[in-house]
């Protein structure tokens, strides 16, 4: 895959609008853009943008991946779909930029908790997004980065721009308090054995494993749904054949695959959708 040059897109970066690497055949397909907001190093922070046809602004999703990077597949599976609902997307390339080519068995580097906010900052500023109508989607560690961004917290405060909405795919919830500043959907399988579904029914309910408690109405509230039977990477069409992955199941399931998609699409639909993003 070919990236713009350094060169290409520095004066771009001084105004913070999107670079192309190639153009958009048709539309939501996905096109590379480079942004800065601040990211120091030799290449900025990337992603796929997918866009809509409509005239007016529309709402947003960011996508962020999990341990294992796959930001080109994240973007196949849920960028294009979302896309097609009439979302403009934007799915994160944490990674590549970094020299990084998996987190799953090191732990993500600090500053990964700030690339959430990156991309916001770069959406609110096209013409084509609606400031005011963000969300953030993450899956496994791209979850708990989710989850990061929408609780009340040094990272949640770091900018003026907020999203307003989130949804986390299998997440570890262990550690968070549960002081949303957002509605947050979390979808998770029943038998996780890496990121278990006890520890976010902990989180809903106020409590954790470390002590942490919510006081009671602190926060907006959130939902949780957990699919019977089903594993680590449910919505991953890739792990049809189940995998062993550092000492956990991963498998892809039909049954709750589906239902996510629904739900999915019913929250954003609810949250930051809705008839405005057909006027």
């Amino acid at each position: 895959m070919n990236f713009c040059g350094v060169a290409t897109f520095v004066g771009a970066l001084l105004i913070g609008s999107a670079v192309p690497c190639h153009a958009a055949p048709s539309e939501s397909a996905a096109t590379i853009v480079e942004f800065e907001s601040p990211l120091a190093g030799r290449q900025s922070l990337q992603g796929y943008l997918r866009r809509t046809n409509t005239a007016a602004p529309s709402p947003a999703v960011v996508l962020l991946h999990s341990c294992n990077g796959n930001w080109q597949r994240l973007d196949e599976r849920w960028g294009k779909r979302i896309a097609s609902w009439g979302y403009v997307t934007l799915t994160v390339d944490s990674f590549g930029p970094r020299g990084i080519k998996n987190t799953c068995s090191s732990g993500a580097p600090v500053d990964l908790a700030f690339d959430a906010y990156r991309a916001l900052n770069f959406l609110v500023r096209q013409p084509f997004v609606d400031p005011a109508r963000v969300a953030a989607i993450g899956f496994s560690q791209g979850g708990w980065l989710t989850l990061t961004s929408v609780e009340h917290g040094i990272i949640e405060q770091t900018t003026p721009d907020k999203f307003r909405a989130a949804v986390a795919f299998y997440p570890p919830c262990l550690g968070f308090k549960g002081n949303m500043t957002v509605p947050v959907l979390i979808l998770i399988g029943e038998l996780d054995d890496w990121t278990p579904a006890t520890e976010c029914r902990n989180m809903i309910e106020g409590r954790d494993d470390w002590g942490i408690s919510r006081q009671k109405g602190q926060g907006i509230p959130m939902r949780l749904i957990v699919y019977p039977g089903a594993y680590h990477g449910f919505d991953a069409s890739s792990l049809k054949t189940p995998v062993q992955l550092l000492g956990h199941h991963l498998e892809f399931n039909q049954s709750a695959a589906d239902q996510s998609i629904a739900a999915v699409h019913e929250f954003l639909n609810a949250t930051i959708g809705g008839k405005e993003q057909n006027k």
